[in-house]
């Protein structure tokens, strides 16, 4: 029974995996033989005049090929430079844009802050000393108080005097 060369190069590659002691050097130099299978041998065609006339003409490049060729290089260089130019603008323009976030952000907590401190500084019984004392203000009388409900949310503004 014959054992085929591929079926005999697993086996004794397998084998020499795993053999250990002074055997194991006559059994690897058994594995190093490559049996290689026979080449099987394809029919030649020989090429026809027209089919080697087309392979000439493939190969070769008459100078309108290449100077479409070279214009079309050049195009998508064009192309590609604009696109560029268009990507590095808008990632600018991104940073441009989170930059001036960061300032707005900084600039409405430092005028909350000052608000804040500015309320707090205010006080109340101060403001009504001074309105009633040094300016002669006096509260509103039974009557003086007119209520006007306007259609917005807008401040009424006086512009002459108000009947009695």
């Amino acid at each position: 029974m014959a054992v085929n060369a591929r079926e005999r190069y697993k086996n004794a590659y397998r084998s020499s995996i795993y053999v250990q002691g002074n055997t194991a050097a006559r059994r690897q130099a058994q594995a190093d033989r490559i049996y290689a299978l026979p080449k099987q041998k394809t029919p030649v065609k020989h090429a026809g005049k027209n089919v080697r006339r087309n392979r000439e003409r493939a190969l070769y490049m008459n100078i309108g090929y290449v100077l479409f060729l070279a214009a079309a290089i050049v195009v998508a260089g064009f192309i590609l430079t604009g696109y560029l130019t268009l990507q590095a603008d808008i990632t600018s323009s991104i940073k441009n844009i989170s930059r001036m976030e960061s300032t707005l952000n900084e600039m409405k907590l430092t005028n909350d802050e000052n608000y804040d401190r500015i309320v707090s500084n205010v006080n109340l019984e101060e403001v009504k000393r001074i309105a009633i004392q040094e300016l002669g203000m006096i509260y509103a009388k039974e009557g003086q108080v007119i209520l006007f409900h306007g259609e917005s949310s807008d401040y009424v503004r006086q512009t002459g005097e108000i009947p009695d």
